[in-house]
């Protein structure tokens, strides 16, 4: 065991005694976290994207929605994260009314990007179907809710660990690029009142779309079998925000031909090697007894300037705000948790961006919360939006040409108005 490890386990012992008022009065640090089953029984058709679902006849893994909970004298926030391809801000509203313990703008719900999960957009086909269960939808916001309120009612003094470093092995690669992308990897875990790991929260950058939607698989991709690694290695429960994974930054199933290898198998081999990482990296920060949290959100608005999503906006049964205009805004957050900042970002932004932002930002441990509290396909910068014919796929499925820009100007503000973590 290294030796700061080993120090921040003493330290532990003397911290983790039971909560009592007089500790909550005086804002000692608290976390917890909970998770809900949502696989569909019967099975429902799957979406990986624009365009009709695809059906499925079997399954491998189970999907979930899991919510992690932190608190600080009168600051608590809940991270979210969803086994879908998306979920749009409708549906996260549907779910903060139900929390009335969490300010809404304090809940952050991302998605894990999976591939293989029901559609929660209400994409239609050519006649006007679509292959979306609003019954289903309804049910996944009821269970994502429980998760928050159980994980408030759960909420026991914490301590953290937070590091960053570059994932290696064969994880991920960008389809259009290959070395363009980012490979730090986040992690933060907290240790509860027991001085074992709660949870661990893993923030990188990448498609879970191993499995994908045309094989009549029900599946959360590696980010499954991530969770399941996760656990078995002592780790607690483990929670995974995507992060800048834009034009194309895929899972590297890549087999010794080239071709892809689209199996459950090397689902659970990319997943367990992405969660070995992050225990690696994590492994040897150093503790952090009482780390500050901060919470900030504010509305963003972006122009619909691309004929083709407004339509799909226009026709999804869920009823956006973009059906009766031509703009659609939704919340953006500034988390700080000791030394690490977290900035949403609610859709795919492209590699660049990402860097960007994260050079931008304040924090020590700087996280990026890709396709979190909506998703609005790719945020490309005006300079690459339908310049040349690689990204002519990124650029159609994107709000417009200033998406990326009015982002990046927003976020920038957002960081700059918000004390620094500490």
């Amino acid at each position: 065991m290294k030796i700061n490890r080993l120090l921040a386990w003493v330290g532990i012992m003397t911290a983790a005694i039971p909560a009592t008022q007089a500790d909550r009065a005086h804002g000692a640090f608290r976390a917890a976290i909970a998770v809900r089953n949502v696989t569909p029984d019967p099975l429902l058709s799957v979406s990986g994207g624009v365009g009709p679902a695809k059906p499925t006849q079997r399954k491998f893994g189970e999907l979930t929605v899991r919510s992690l909970v932190l608190e600080q004298d009168a600051t608590r926030v809940a991270i979210c994260s969803v086994d879908f391809l998306g979920f749009p801000g409708v549906l996260c509203d549907r779910v903060r009314r139900q929390v009335p313990d969490i300010s809404a703008e304090n809940i952050i719900i991302g998605a894990t990007h999976n591939h293989s999960g029901p559609d929660c957009y209400g994409f239609t086909d050519s006649e006007g179907r679509t292959g979306a269960d609003l019954k289903y939808l309804d049910f996944v916001c009821n269970q994502l809710a429980e998760a928050i309120r159980e994980a408030v009612a759960k909420l026991e003094p914490a301590t953290v660990w937070i590091a960053t470093g570059q994932a290696k092995g064969k994880i991920a690669y960008n389809y259009y690029a290959p070395d363009l992308y980012d490979r730090r990897c986040d992690v933060i875990q907290f240790l509860g009142q027991d001085k074992k790991p709660l949870a661990t929260l893993v923030n990188y950058a990448c498609h879970p779309e191993v499995i994908g939607s045309e094989q009549g698989i029900l599946s959360p991709d590696f980010v499954g079998p991530l969770y399941d690694r996760i656990a078995q290695t002592g780790g607690g429960t483990g929670i995974f925000l995507n992060g800048a994974l834009g034009g194309m930054v895929t899972a590297d199933c890549r087999g010794p031909d080239g071709e892809d290898i689209r199996t459950w198998d090397e689902c659970i081999r990319i997943g367990h090697a992405l969660a070995d990482e992050a225990i690696r990296i994590v492994s040897n920060a150093p503790i952090q007894t009482d780390p500050a949290l901060y919470c900030a959100a504010r509305t963003v608005e972006f122009p619909i300037d691309n004929p083709m999503m407004l339509a799909i906006l226009q026709s999804s049964p869920l009823k956006m705000e973009s059906n009766k205009s031509s703009k659609i805004a939704t919340q953006v957050n500034l988390v700080n948790l000791g030394e690490a900042q977290m900035l949403t970002i609610p859709g795919e932004a492209l590699p660049n961006i990402g860097f960007y932002l994260k050079r931008k930002m304040h924090g020590k441990h700087n996280l990026l919360f890709g396709i979190a509290n909506d998703g609005f396909g790719y945020f490309l910068t005006k300079v690459d939006w339908g310049s040349f014919d690689r990204y002519d796929y990124i650029t159609r499925t994107s709000l417009g040409e200033m998406t990326g820009e009015i982002f990046i100007e927003e976020a920038i503000k957002l960081v700059n108005e918000s004390p620094r973590p500490r």
